[in-house]
């Protein structure tokens, strides 16, 4: 086998890691992209859940104005 004939073979075999590299990168960055769609959607959620419970305790009659309301007993 000639000098040549090595060097192709060795460019051919690095070609293929280096497809086989990029492939997995590839693959590892779509997990990623939906990783991230996927905890957005459920920060989103958690987020609107927090406003609604803000929402339901700052009408609900035990945490509402304390002004409005009445004295304790000993007053």
């Amino acid at each position: 086998m000639s000098d040549l004939e090595q060097r192709l073979i060795d460019l051919e075999t690095r070609l293929t890691f280096q497809e086989q590299a990029l492939q997995e990168l590839s693959d590892a960055l779509a997990a990623a992209r939906d990783t991230e769609a996927r905890n957005g959607l459920l920060l989103h959620r958690v987020l609107e859940d927090l406003r609604q419970l803000r929402s339901a305790l700052a009408s609900s009659p035990i945490t509402g104005d304390a002004a409005s309301e009445p004295p304790p007993p000993h007053y």
